[in-house]
């Protein structure tokens, strides 16, 4: 399953893929930049400096940075308090072994080294690649077709299908792709009425190694196209009702590997669709869903690179 992919970061390279777009600010605003919410949202930072640079807009720059500063003073906060829980743990283990302070001391070290690179992420003014990476759970810009036109909302990666609750969902983590097999089965409320496609430049997989003494371990690889433009990924969409208002949550599809992927020891891979079938794609006739899996075989067929993921 595709569960990291590294989206197109230039706002002008992604609308001459996508052609031209409506931004909807508004939803951009009710979705990720609330001033109520107590964290800065789960988007690519290099997608946060559109609305400071192509798609400069004072009110939402301001949203930004006032999450950032409230996500930083939280992270500090939390850097306080794990620091007190080592000094503590270590105290504590200068006299006696304990299993607590040991759990805490471990516990502490590995929240306070993420709560580091957490701050100095948010404190970097430039941008690195990492900035362009989605995961479960993170809003990324999605082209729908919506009243004749497109338009790029922000979406989570993991699809919300219609009619779930919150509940139903938790016990369906992996529904950030869609697998192409089930497309009728599972995910027949969406295929063939709501559409839409997401602009990666590679995606990242889990796979098994084995270590030096035979024992299986996880690696993370970085699949890279041998192409020179970005990938136009099929996606499935959904708009759900929450007591915080619309849920806009989305998957990407998946389908049977290339040979070189397979090899590498993943059994999946997004499915990359040609330019010429964007508006096809993204205005689909439910009464037809031959012309929707024939987009999708007719897809682009790039060669995969890979690599261990930095």
């Amino acid at each position: 399953m595709c569960y990291s992919a590294m989206i197109e970061a230039d706002y002008l390279t992604f609308i001459r893929v996508t052609g031209q777009v409506d931004v909807s600010i508004e939803e951009f605003t009710a979705r990720i930049w609330q001033p109520q919410k107590s964290q800065s949202p789960k988007i690519p930072k290099a997608i946060a400096r559109w609305f400071s640079g192509p798609l400069t807009n004072a009110e939402i720059a301001k949203r930004i940075a006032e999450c950032d500063a409230a996500e930083i003073a939280r992270l500090e906060q939390e850097l306080f308090k794990q620091r007190k829980r080592l000094a503590d743990a270590e105290r504590t283990l200068q006299t006696k072994t304990t299993k607590k302070a040991v759990e805490d001391r471990r516990i502490s070290t590995e929240k306070i080294d993420w709560a580091r690179q957490k701050l100095a992420s948010l404190k970097r003014s430039e941008l690195v690649p990492q900035d362009a990476r989605i995961f479960p759970g993170w809003y990324a810009p999605v082209v729908i077709a919506q009243g004749g036109q497109r338009v790029l909302l922000p979406m989570r990666y993991q699809c919300r299908l219609p009619g779930w609750t919150q509940a139903i969902e938790r016990k369906y983590p992996g529904t950030y792709n869609a697998r192409r097999d089930k497309l009728e089965v599972s995910w027949g409320k969406l295929f063939g009425h709501q559409h839409g496609i997401m602009v990666v430049n590679r995606f990242y997989e889990n796979v098994e190694r084995l270590d030096k003494d035979g024992k299986p371990h996880n690696v993370v690889l970085e699949f890279k196209p041998q192409i020179e433009k970005p990938m136009v990924v099929a996606c499935l969409w959904s708009r759900c009702p929450t007591p915080d208002g619309d849920l806009l949550s989305f998957a990407a599809i998946t389908d049977e590997p290339p040979a070189e992927v397979a090899a590498a020891g993943h059994d999946r891979c997004i499915v990359p669709i040609k330019p010429e079938h964007i508006a096809a794609w993204l205005n689909p006739d439910p009464n037809n869903l031959a012309a929707c899996y024939a987009i999708l075989d007719d897809r682009e067929r790039p060669y995969y690179e890979h690599r261990l993921a930095a």
